[in-house]
C-alpha cells in the first residue's frame, strides 16, 4: 500500500517583529528570510518549502501588519491580509515577552472572517519565566478560536518540532508541489538583494531605517571562477546615501563583506561583490518605482 503524503500552505502573520522570520529560517534549515531587529524587515511574501518524506509544507512568511504610513507599507499590509485566504492553515504569531495590544486586536478582525484553522504561536518563550505563560495564553485564548495554542522559541528551537508534527497530522492529503531540494520559490536575485538590504539595516541601526531597497544589477560568472554581483542600494536622501558609504567608504566596505559571506554560504561559491549607492527621493510612494524594484500592484 502507497504510503499518504500531505501537502499544504500555511501562513505566518503577526505584528512586526514577532519572530516569522526567524521560526521561518529555523524550519527550513537556512536563511531565505532576512532578519532584524527593526519591525517591518519582510516586505514581499516570502515561501520556504520544508518537504518531508511523506509531507511537504509550504510556508509563507508575511510582512509585519502595522498602520501603514506611505504606499509601501499599504503594500506589505495588503499583501499580508490577501495571504489568508490563499492558504490551508494561519500560525498566528505573538511574542510571550509583550502580551496582548492593538495590533492583535486588528489582525484578529480580520482572522474572524477567514475560514481557515488558526493556530496561536506564542514565540520568544526563552524570554519569560514559564508561571507567566498561562496568564498571556488567557488573555488570547477567548478573542478566537483557535484551533491549538503552542508556545515555541523559533531562535533556540523550543517546541518547534512538536509544530510541525500538529501542523502535518491536521494537513489533508495532497501533491508534492515543489522538488525535494527547492526551499523557497524566489530566485536567487532576490534571496541575495535581501541579504545585503538585511547588511544595511544591521550595520546603520536607526540612520537609515526603511528607506532603502536594493537591486541586482548583474550576475556574471567569472574566468577566475567567481561570480560576481554587482548591486545598487537605493536611499531616499544624500545625507543618507552619506552614512552608507561612510567615511572613506568604511561602511559600505563593511556592508559588501558580511553580504559577501552569507551570499557565497546561500550559493556554495566564491563570490566578488560590488555594491553603489544611489539616490531616488521619496521612492517608497511612488507606484513606478515600487514597481521597478519589485513590489507589483498586481499583488495587492
Amino acid at each position: 500500500m502507497e504510503k499518504q503524503f500531505k501537502s499544504g500552505f500555511i501562513a505566518i502573520i503577526g505584528r512586526p517583529n514577532v519572530g516569522k522570520s526567524t521560526f521561518m529560517n529555523r524550519v527550513i534549515g537556512q536563511k531565505i528570510a532576512i532578519m532584524s531587529d527593526k519591525p517591518q524587515t519582510t516586505r514581499n511574501k516570502i515561501q520556504g518549502v520544508l518537504t518531508l518524506p511523506d509531507a511537504q509544507m509550504v510556508f509563507i512568511d508575511t510582512p509585519g501588519i502595522h498602520k501603514p504610513k506611505h504606499q509601501l507599507g499599504d503594500f506589505m499590509v495588503k499583501t499580508a491580509i490577501n495571504t489568508l485566504n490563499e492558504v490551508d492553515a494561519i500560525l498566528f504569531m505573538i511574542n510571550a515577552d509583550e502580551g496582548y495590544g492593538k495590533g492583535d486586536q486588528f489582525i484578529l478582525d480580520r482572522l474572524q472572517k477567514v475560514n481557515k484553522p488558526v493556530y496561536l504561536i506564542v514565540n520568544k518563550i526563552d524570554l519569560v519565566h514559564p508561571d507567566e505563560l498561562l496568564p498571556l495564553i488567557d488573555q488570547y485564548k477567548d478573542k478566537h478560536n483557535f484551533k491549538e495554542i503552542i508556545p515555541i522559541s523559533a531562535l533556540q528551537g523550543n517546541n518547534v518540532n512538536h509544530l510541525l508534527d500538529v501542523l502535518k497530522e491536521q494537513l489533508a492529503e495532497g501533491p508534492q508541489y515543489y522538488p525535494e531540494d527547492q526551499i523557497t520559490d524566489h530566485p536567487e536575485r532576490f534571496i541575495i538583494s535581501e541579504l545585503i538590504r538585511e547588511k544595511v539595516l544591521q550595520f546603520t541601526k536607526e540612520e537609515v531605517p526603511h528607506s532603502i531597497a536594493v537591486v541586482i544589477e548583474n550576475m556574471v560568472h567569472r574566468d577566475n571562477g567567481k561570480l560576481l554581483i554587482q548591486a545598487t542600494i537605493v536611499t531616499e536622501r544624500k545625507t543618507q546615501k552619506g552614512i552608507l558609504i561612510g567615511k572613506q567608504g568604511t561602511m559600505l566596505k563593511n556592508i559588501g563583506k558580511a553580504a559577501r559571506k552569507d551570499i557565497e554560504k546561500l550559493l556554495g561559491t566564491n563570490v566578488f561583490l560590488e555594491l553603489w549607492v544611489k539616490v531616488k527621493k521619496d521612492w517608497r510612494n511612488k507606484q513606478s518605482q515600487l514597481q521597478e524594484f519589485g513590489f507589483r500592484s498586481d499583488e495587492y
